[in-house]
C-alpha cells in the first residue's frame, strides 16, 4: 500500500529534489502539489512546480497558494536559489495549467474525497497549512499527520535563532503547532547534517536525465557548494516518510515565537520539559548521514 501524500512547497532548488523523491519513491503516492511564497514569489514557485511536473511528465495537479505570509511582508531567499528560484537549467516550454482552486481549497477537497487520511508534507513556510486549518477546521480528522521541514532546536539559518521557513511566517507556524494535529518536525538539527558529498554530486549527470537537470540546478544553489557538499534540507521530510529509521526523534512541546523583535520565527523546542506543557510534536534531533546518502543514491536510481 502506497502512502498518500500532499506536498506543499516553494520550489526552490532543494524543493526540486524533494518533489522528485516524492514522485518516484515506490512507497509514496503524491496526490497534489501546492505552492507557497517563500524561496521566491508564489508566481515563480508555481511556475517552477509546473515546470518540474512537466519535466517528469507527471500527472500530479498543482494548486497555487498564498502570495504573502499571514500578516507580514514577504522576505524571500532568491540569494540562495537565484532570481527565478531554479537558476541553472533551461526547462522546455509547456502548456500545463494550475488548478483553478487555491491551495487551501484544493487540499481540503483532496482530503475530504480520500478514502483514507492523507499525510501532509510541508517544505516551505506554513501559510497554506494555517489557512487550511482556519478555513476548514473540519478537515483535521482527515489529516494523518504533518511532516514538515522547518525550525530548529538550536540556532537559525535566517536570523540568529530562526530557521527560514518559520521566520518567513511565524504566525502561520504558531497556528499549525497549536492545532493539535500530529506533527513531525525535520529541522536544521538534521537537515544541516543531510549533506551530499562533492564526489556524489559529480556523478549526477551520468546517472539519468533527472541527475543532469539537478546537477545544473545545484551548480547555482548556495546552501553549501559543489566543492564542499550541499545540504538537502527539504529532502529530509521525504526521507523521513520513506526511511523513518534514519532519524532519531524526541516527543516534546514546540512553540513558535511571534512577538520578539530579534526572535520572531524561533521554534522553542522544549527538549528537557522545562515548561511542563504536553508534547505537540516529534522533533528530529539526529540523522544517520551515511544511511541518508545511501537512500538518496537508491532513489536517484528510480528517476528517469
Amino acid at each position: 500500500m502506497k502512502l498518500p501524500i500532499i506536498l506543499d512547497t516553494d520550489p526552490g532548488i532543494d524543493d526540486a529534489v524533494a518533489i522528485a523523491a516524492a514522485l518516484f519513491a515506490p512507497t509514496l503516492s503524491l496526490q497534489l502539489i501546492t505552492t507557497v511564497a517563500g524561496n521566491v514569489s508564489v508566481d515563480k514557485t508555481t511556475r517552477n512546480a509546473l515546470q518540474l511536473v512537466n519535466f517528469w511528465n507527471a500527472g500530479v495537479p498543482v494548486a497555487r497558494g498564498a502570495a504573502t505570509p499571514l500578516v507580514r511582508p514577504l522576505r524571500d531567499a532568491a540569494y540562495v536559489h537565484g532570481e527565478s528560484g531554479m537558476e541553472g537549467y533551461a526547462f522546455i516550454e509547456h502548456d500545463r495549467k494550475m488548478l483553478d482552486q487555491t491551495a487551501a481549497d484544493a487540499i481540503y477537497q483532496q482530503l475530504m474525497a480520500s478514502p483514507e487520511p492523507i499525510t501532509l508534507v510541508a517544505i516551505g513556510p506554513l501559510t497554506n497549512i494555517a489557512l487550511l486549518l482556519t478555513q476548514y477546521p473540519d478537515c483535521l480528522p482527515r489529516i494523518q499527520r504533518l511532516v514538515l521541514m522547518g525550525g530548529s532546536a538550536g540556532r537559525g539559518n535566517f536570523t540568529p535563532n530562526a530557521e527560514f521557513n518559520m521566520a518567513i511566517d511565524p504566525e502561520a507556524a504558531a497556528r499549525v503547532f497549536a492545532s493539535g494535529m500530529e506533527i513531525v518536525m525535520c529541522g536544521l538539527d538534521v537537515t544541516n547534517q543531510a549533506v551530499l558529498t562533492p564526489e556524489f554530486l559529480a556523478t549526477l549527470p551520468e546517472r539519468n536525465a533527472t541527475g543532469k537537470m539537478l546537477h545544473a540546478l545545484f551548480s547555482h544553489y548556495r546552501s553549501g557548494s559543489m566543492s564542499t557538499g550541499l545540504r538537502m534540507h527539504d529532502l529530509c521530510a521525504i526521507a523521513y516518510l520513506v526511511k523513518p529509521d534514519l532519524f532519531m526523534l524526541k516527543r516534546c512541546f514546540v512553540a513558535v515565537e511571534t512577538h520578539g523583535e530579534y526572535t520572531a520565527g524561533t521554534t522553542v523546542v522544549d527538549l528537557d520539559d522545562r515548561l511542563g506543557k504536553p508534547a505537540n510534536a516529534s522533533v528530529a534531533i539526529d540523522l544517520d548521514v551515511e544511511g541518508f546518502r545511501q537512500w538518496v543514491a537508491e532513489i536517484m536510481a528510480q528517476m528517469p
